[in-house]
């Protein structure tokens, strides 16, 4: 397990709050702040891809909208609008430091489809390469309802898993997860998300902004599931990537998870639309989750959905409850008579949830 501070790769999300000081305003004088920060993590042999927020709500200025449109027809011409002012605000800060930015626009279905999840991966190690600062964002000039990620936290989250980053900072303006019900502080470390943590959280209010500490947390599982550490923090914090290189403690800082899943399952592990599901009696569920086993087909109770050999589907106890999911041998048709002793799904295609 990486240290924060021994961090190689990172991804750094930047939400609304921290780009800008009102509707369609962007905040040049951070902007420049946040570009020398990323310099200087960079000298310090760091690979920094940044996830920015902001095209939606320069959109809206530009606009002339007070409000976050609930159409999508409308958040779409608001990000058609402000994302090319986006990316130019960020090159021309980073322009000072002879660094070129890359604009990468995502949807779901790019991390959904293998060929594509792969594609997103070399492209961005390729753009490393070269030394330029990757600069990735929702394409919501087309994204519809069911290929959208939601909000940009969740989209960090798949990024870093995707490329295998070491640490991802979730940064907007507030300096951490607080203990409201306790101390009233940053809570500084957390070993493991339990329901008592996520009693923290609270939604944003904001009218430009999506999501809040709610889907922070959420990244910080996907994050986690992939062996990446989380910082939450503020963007607005000048030195907090001074403090992060003296391995200060900055934010609230997740543990990745000791176990993590293996580089070549994590497309299985960030799937969030299964192709059905196979539920499986009690003896299966325990060779799967105790033992690390393939599943057979003897353990499976009934399946579910119109799926095919190849596609990704969900596998659940007997209460009902998924506990993994992974990449079938098999149509659904042939599930009831399926007699081949080889795995219906396979333990090197299968990751818990």
């Amino acid at each position: 397990m990486t240290p924060p501070a021994q961090a190689r790769r990172v991804v750094i999300k930047l939400g609304t709050g921290v780009l800008t000081s009102g509707i369609g305003e962007l905040d040049a004088q951070r902007i420049e702040i946040l570009c020398k920060q990323v310099n200087m993590l960079r000298e310090h042999g760091i690979e920094v891809i940044l996830v920015s927020s902001g095209a939606v709500g320069l959109g809206m200025g530009k606009l002339g909208l007070k409000k976050r449109p609930k159409d999508m027809a409308n958040l779409q011409a608001c990000a058609a609008v402000g994302q090319s002012i986006l990316i130019n605000t960020w090159q021309k800060g980073f322009d000072p430091h002879g660094i070129t930015v890359a604009q990468i626009l995502l949807t779901r279905e790019d991390l959904r489809a293998k060929h594509r999840h792969n594609a997103v991966f070399n492209t961005v190690e390729r753009l490393l390469a070269h030394g330029t600062v990757p600069i990735v964002n929702e394409n919501d000039t087309v994204s519809a309802v069911e290929i959208k990620f939601g909000d940009n936290d969740t989209l960090s989250a798949l990024v870093a898993s995707v490329i295998n980053a070491d640490l991802l900072f979730i940064l907007s303006n507030i300096p951490g997860l607080i203990d409201l019900r306790g101390t009233g502080k940053v809570v500084e470390r957390i070993e493991e998300i339990t329901p008592e943590i996520e009693a923290m959280a609270q939604g944003t209010k904001t009218e430009t902004s999506v999501g809040g500490m709610i889907s922070k947390l959420s990244a910080a599982k996907i994050a986690h599931r992939a062996g990446c550490g989380v910082i939450i923090g503020s963007g607005k914090e000048e030195k907090l990537f001074q403090q992060f290189l003296k391995g200060e403690p900055v934010g609230t800082y997740f543990v990745p998870s000791r176990q993590p899943v293996k580089s070549y399952k994590r497309w299985i592990a960030i799937q969030d639309h299964t192709c059905g599901s196979l539920h499986i009696d009690a003896g299966a569920a325990e060779a799967i989750v105790e033992n690390g086993k393939s599943l057979l087909a003897a353990g499976i109770i009934k399946a579910e959905g119109d799926f095919v050999a190849g596609d990704v589907v969900q596998i659940c106890d007997p209460a009902g409850r998924p506990i993994a999911q992974g990449i079938i041998n098999t149509d659904a048709v042939q599930i009831g008579g399926y007699a081949d002793p080889a795995p219906v799904i396979h333990r090197d295609n299968l990751v818990l949830l």
